[in-house]
């Protein structure tokens, strides 16, 4: 038990050292000798790096390494035709509120993409488990609850964006390359413990309509 925790607090630091430290310490070391463009495109190099590392632990990309890994590929084609530092700067911030805006639209046409996601996650797991959200899918208190999560999901994508854009235009490059990786953990960390919080709300109707009938 105790080495499983040792190697959960290495993880961890392994992690915030390739996802804040280091993106920081390689653009304060760089932009004297590659310039503003090249050092943040060289503080990309870290992310990547550990992106790469979980995928081969994992055989999978997580959701905020596919975010990193999408504002990286749009870093590459804004600096292909000569993109700004700013331009840069909001690779990432392009993706998650791409990502946010499709979970509203999601929600608009009536297709939840939280229900898309919990769908596939779940025959991933186990066909009971999958049987058990697929007798439930036209629920009106379930279908209601997959649209609520799945737009607070997509305003709070959006808000990010918001949050990041404007730190790129009003806090220096390496502020910006500090503090938003907290933006972005903090964000997921609060949808996340939001999510749990509502679907226990969720479980706690669904137990008092099944006692009163």
């Amino acid at each position: 038990m105790n080495g499983l925790i040792t190697k959960r607090r290495v993880l961890l630091g392994l992690e915030i050292a390739f996802n804040f430290v280091l993106p920081f310490a390689t653009y304060r070391l760089a932009k004297p000798h590659l310039g503003e463009v090249h050092a943040i495109m060289a503080a990309a190099v870290p992310p990547i790096i550990w992106s790469l590392v979980e995928f081969a632990r994992h055989r999978r990309v997580d959701g905020l390494s596919l975010k990193g890994l999408g504002g990286i590929g749009l870093s590459l084609v804004g600096f292909a035709i000569g993109g700004s530092a700013k331009l840069l700067l909001l690779r990432e911030s392009l993706v998650t509120g791409l990502i946010g805006l499709v979970f509203l639209a999601s929600a608009l046409i009536g297709r939840p993409l939280i229900y898309v996601l919990a769908k596939a996650a779940a025959g991933r797991r186990s066909e009971e488990e999958q049987a058990e959200l697929e007798a439930i899918k036209d629920d009106p208190t379930f279908r209601h609850g997959m649209a609520v999560m799945t737009v607070v999901w997509g305003l709070g994508l959006v808000a990010e964006t918001a949050t990041r854009s404007a730190l790129v235009f009003h806090l220096p490059t390496g502020r910006v390359l500090l503090i938003s990786p907290f933006v972005g953990y903090g964000t997921f960390g609060l949808l996340i413990l939001w999510t749990m919080f509502y679907a226990r709300i969720l479980e706690r109707r669904e137990e008092a309509a099944e006692s009163g009938s």
